[in-house]
């Protein structure tokens, strides 16, 4: 394969690898998932009929993460490829298949072998799936069956370091963080650096890529379901606006007391003009509750044909209220589910847990509780409008 692309030395460490399990774990941004990617198109492309699998806990998460990345990369190499998007199947020159099959999809992938197999966000799976993954990896010709796992080292006493890193003698692994990838923009270096003044669990996990401890975290009231429900009382929007940092818009459903969500934007260098043209692409007739900080913003959506309303802005308040309510959220908001998994307190620099989330991977969380507690607070309070002005009395 003869492509000139930018390579990190994560890259470089990985083609020097010749252990059956390779673990690549680290902090955000350290290119360990887009590493992994290019070295396995350079495999697919430079070996002859290997056979790769590619996996997540889910599908929908396999399709908006891994997939689009590779078919991404494989654009911008312009490298020739047939797609089966039914079956998900990238077929190379060389007869080598890149599969990309879920985990929650065991039938699949147990009447299969593999060369091959990478598994992303490792932390989402058993160690019974790591197992049956495992006996996968048989394929011939031997002597080169590899598996590659990437991840946020979130849990100190998760299984992948408890069972694989301490225990297994045919494992290598590789800490990385943001220091190792040079194609970081600095807003994103700065924004993982501030995390030292905000938590240093946090600070640890993400920033130096270092194993952390699962705690403190907010919500434990939610569960994942298929598809958002066919009928609900009535639906409302929370949206978080971004530019540099992402913009979030969930649609939530409300019914009998209980709130189902679904992720329908996440996405940086939105203009305000560019979000109207996707608010109406998703042909939104219900309110919107917005970012209150964004006053002009939330006026030129108004008059864009929108309900939008300025949210109720206490944090404390908000997330109290959500905290003491059934959650359900769609198995394909993918973000929405990272952010709620990692969505936690702060500490001080004593110890202890305050009252306040960390600010980081928080902006579903925060178009979430726009959404619902402004939606649901006391209804003595009334939000009218006039001309896209809005008074609180």
């Amino acid at each position: 394969m003869n492509v000139n692309i930018k390579a990190t030395k994560l890259f470089e460490w990985l083609s020097k690898q010749k252990s059956r399990i390779v673990i690549l774990l680290g902090g955000a941004g350290s290119s360990k998932s887009y590493s992994i990617a290019q070295y396995l198109i350079l495999k697919a492309y430079s070996e002859n009929n290997r056979r790769f699998l590619i996996t997540r806990k889910t599908l929908p998460s396999l399709r908006l993460t891994c997939l689009k990345l590779i078919l991404q990369l494989l654009e911008e190499y312009q490298l020739p490829y047939e797609i089966n998007r039914s079956e998900l199947i990238i077929t190379t020159p060389t007869n080598s298949e890149l599969i990309f099959k879920s985990i929650d999809q065991p039938e699949k992938i147990k009447s299969s072998e593999f060369n091959y197999i990478w598994i992303e966000e490792a932390t989402e799976i058993t160690l019974e799936d790591f197992r049956q993954l495992n006996l996968r990896l048989r394929r011939q010709p031997k002597g080169i069956n590899q598996m590659f796992l990437s991840f946020n080292p979130i849990d100190e006493n998760h299984w992948l370091k408890t069972e694989l890193i301490d225990k297994l003698e045919n494992v290598v692994y590789h800490k990385s963080n943001y220091k190792d990838n040079p194609f970081l923009s600095e807003e994103y270096i700065k924004q993982l650096e501030d995390l030292i003044n905000q938590d240093k669990n946090y600070y640890r996990i993400y920033t130096l890529g270092e194993w952390g401890v699962l705690e403190n975290i907010i919500y434990q009231n939610w569960e994942t379901v298929d598809s958002f429900p066919e009928s609900v009382d009535e639906i409302i929007y929370g949206l978080d606006f971004g530019y540099n940092n992402e913009t979030a818009l969930v649609k939530i459903g409300i019914k009998d007391d209980e709130f189902f969500l679904k992720e329908e934007i996440y996405e940086t260098k939105l203009t305000n003009e560019d979000l109207i043209r996707r608010l109406e692409s998703l042909k939104i007739k219900e309110t919107i509750y917005a970012d209150s900080a964004e006053p002009a913003r939330i006026e030129e959506i108004y008059r864009a044909g929108f309900d939008i309303l300025p949210s109720e802005k206490s944090v404390k308040d908000g997330i109290d209220f959500i905290k003491r309510k059934k959650l359900y959220i769609t198995k394909d908001s993918i973000n929405l589910i990272k952010e709620i998994r990692g969505y936690s307190y702060k500490k001080d620099k004593n110890g202890n847990v305050l009252e306040e989330p960390v600010k980081f991977r928080d902006h579903l969380m925060d178009a979430m509780r726009y959404a619902i507690y402004t939606h649901c607070k006391n209804e003595s309070k009334l939000l009218i409008g006039s001309g896209g002005r809005f008074y609180d009395i």
